[in-house]
């Protein structure tokens, strides 16, 4: 049984999901330090050029080749701006089983490039790898998340109560810790045909092996 995924890029009518570069580094940097990322995000904070860098070198390609899932960097196909990361972890082979996890610069955010990069993840994921679940979990207070997941079609499955440390702003201007409720999520590949006329574009995508 295959235990990891292929190297690859995908591709939409507006977006490359591909991996991760060098170059990508600043601006990796610079979106994983955007306000909303550091608070729903458990990534270092300060995020680093060198945090970038490891991860583009060491993390993103030791998930794919360790079993452990997929990252992608999200790019606009016109300008090859990073648009931000979609990620796959948490697989299990034998259930065939995901969790789906992303990230939106701020400057990109409102243009329904998250909705268009997980359509195109989650179609690939189900046509081409025979997967038979994808699966969410947003912050009880992230509507931007939970917005995300109605629109390319999960349902709603429960609340894992207290699952998860976000951050939260102190009154100093600094960060702290806060306990979070997690909203479970769950895309099954027959509910990709609910996913919206807006959207279904996203769906289709080209895949491009042994990415260079």
């Amino acid at each position: 049984m295959t235990t990891t995924f292929p190297d690859i890029s995908l591709s939409t009518e507006r977006l490359v999901l591909r991996p991760f570069e060098d170059a990508d580094a600043p601006a990796l940097t610079e979106m994983m330090n955007d306000e909303l990322v550091v608070m729903w995000s458990s990534a270092p904070h300060p995020y680093t050029e060198d945090d970038a860098r490891t991860w583009i070198t060491e993390g993103a390609p030791g998930t794919r080749t360790g079993g452990h899932g997929i990252a992608f960097a999200v790019t606009e196909f016109l300008t090859q701006r990073l648009v931000g990361t979609v990620r796959l972890r948490a697989v299990d082979w034998r259930v065939r089983s995901a969790e789906l996890v992303y990230a939106t610069a701020p400057w990109a955010r409102g243009e329904g490039y998250a909705c268009e990069a997980s359509l195109a993840t989650a179609g690939w994921l189900f046509r081409d790898q025979k997967f038979e679940r994808l699966e969410l979990r947003t912050a009880a207070a992230n509507t931007a998340a939970q917005q995300v997941a109605q629109k390319i079609g999960c349902i709603s499955e429960g609340v894992l109560r207290g699952a998860r440390i976000a951050r939260a702003r102190t009154d100093d201007d600094g960060w702290t810790d806060q306990r979070t409720d997690l909203i479970v999520w769950s895309l099954l590949p027959e509910d990709l045909e609910g996913s919206g006329d807006q959207f279904a574009d996203a769906g289709s995508y080209t895949a491009f092996t042994d990415w260079n």
